[in-house]
């Protein structure tokens, strides 16, 4: 009986390498989401999204042979090739729009989508409450913004995401607690009532 593997980020890289147009093909589909979300979730514009995703590829076609595996996942290489476009694109042209609904839209069905359909008169709220952690996300300097991003919403570990930022695993602890600490304070700001709300316990799922 044969049994089918999936093959890995490097195998695929390294068939890339050797002119497997599929190969290339294959690994695009895999990283092409996360890069896109990650390029939207800290600029805010699509069409930052989209550019930086284009180049991020279009880098690693013309680069992949100086990519060290010694020194890091594949994942994270790209993730900092897209991370240093981003903050480029955001250098040159600062009047970047607030994040909209397409923010985690990839084909995926969200949690917070699952339990809507089983309480409409729910999600209006729920819908504040995302928007809400958004834009404070979104508030945040870029270098504690990309923090969050990394490793709360990318699930990445401290070291793969020093690899992206290029620091060392001590700064990303470091950031991370502080822009945790911002994001707190900045949602408890929404709270009209001055009571730790829905919103504020949103930021403390991250501590």
């Amino acid at each position: 009986m044969t049994v089918l593997t999936t093959p890995s980020d490097n195998e695929l890289l390294r068939l890339m390498v050797a002119g497997d147009e599929s190969a290339f093909v294959t690994l695009y589909r895999r990283r092409q989401g996360g890069i896109y979300r990650f390029a939207l979730q800290m600029s805010g514009s699509e069409a930052i999204a989209e550019d930086v995703t284009q180049e991020v590829f279009m880098v690693l076609m013309g680069e992949a042979k100086n990519y060290d595996s010694a020194k890091g996942s594949l994942s994270g290489y790209l993730y900092g090739i897209a991370r240093n476009h981003v903050l480029r694109s955001l250098a040159r042209d600062r009047s970047f729009v607030s994040i909209g609904e397409g923010y985690e839209e990839d084909g995926e069905t969200t949690h917070q989508q699952l339990v809507a359909q089983d309480d409409p008169l729910g999600d209006l709220t729920r819908g504040e409450m995302i928007e809400s952690v958004r834009q404070a996300v979104m508030a945040l300097p870029a270098h504690y913004r990309e923090v969050v991003l990394l490793c709360d919403l990318h699930e990445m570990g401290y070291a793969e995401a020093a690899q992206v930022l290029n620091c060392a695993v001590g700064t990303i602890r470091s950031r991370l607690h502080r822009a945790r600490a911002l994001l707190i304070e900045k949602l408890r700001a929404t709270n009209e009532s001055g009571t730790t709300s829905p919103i504020v316990n949103s930021a403390r799922c991250f501590a």
